[in-house]
């Protein structure tokens, strides 16, 4: 039997169809590929932005703790480093240094500060894309939060953190307007 000239105009749809699939799977591939890894760098982004944050405040909690030495403010030393940073811009000539006021001694207080520390040490947190790996971080993470809270009731900071989210993500700078409150400016400078 001879076959039909027409097979190939009747089978165009299936033809055309089959050639759609093959090509929207791989661009699927392709494009799943693309974004998968676009979020996976927010993601990872994100979390080591938290656990700096976290890193800088156990940082600074651990120099305000009464037994840690300080730079004695008349030596030569201290000095230099005031004036080198009024020169260099850091400071206006009419602003003097600030310091921050030293944490209560308390053992629990340092306790809860030095495991802080621990959870989120750069050094320490595995940046590998592993089971594992993610969910020790993940696991870390919620365990420094959870001393973060601690942290912050025993020194009386509860509100810092709200404060912080109520300014919101886009870039603001915070101002004091009449009668000594805190105001935010968002107005894209910095």
């Amino acid at each position: 039997m001879a076959e039909d000239p027409l097979d190939d105009v009747l089978n165009l749809e299936e033809q055309l169809y089959e050639q759609g699939y093959r090509e929207g799977i791989a661009d699927g591939t392709r494009a799943g590929r693309i974004e998968g890894r676009t979020f996976g760098l927010e993601k990872g982004f994100e979390k080591f932005l938290e656990s700096g944050r976290l890193y800088g405040r156990s940082i600074i909690w651990a120099n305000r703790l009464p037994n840690q030495k300080r730079p004695d403010s008349t030596s030569a030393e201290a000095t230099e480093t005031s004036q080198a940073a009024i020169g260099d811009g850091g400071l206006a000539d009419h602003q003097t240094p600030v310091a921050l006021p030293p944490l209560p001694n308390n053992s629990k207080l340092a306790k809860n500060i030095t495991t802080l520390h621990a959870l989120v040490e750069p050094d320490s947190l595995s940046t590998e894309n592993t089971d594992d790996a993610v969910t020790d971080f993940d696991d870390r993470m919620r365990r420094a939060q959870g001393k973060v809270k601690i942290i912050e009731k025993m020194v009386g900071e509860d509100g810092a953190k709200e404060q912080v989210e109520a300014a919101g993500p886009s870039s603001s700078r915070a101002s004091t307007g009449s009668g000594g409150q805190m105001a935010t400016v968002r107005d894209g400078s910095w």
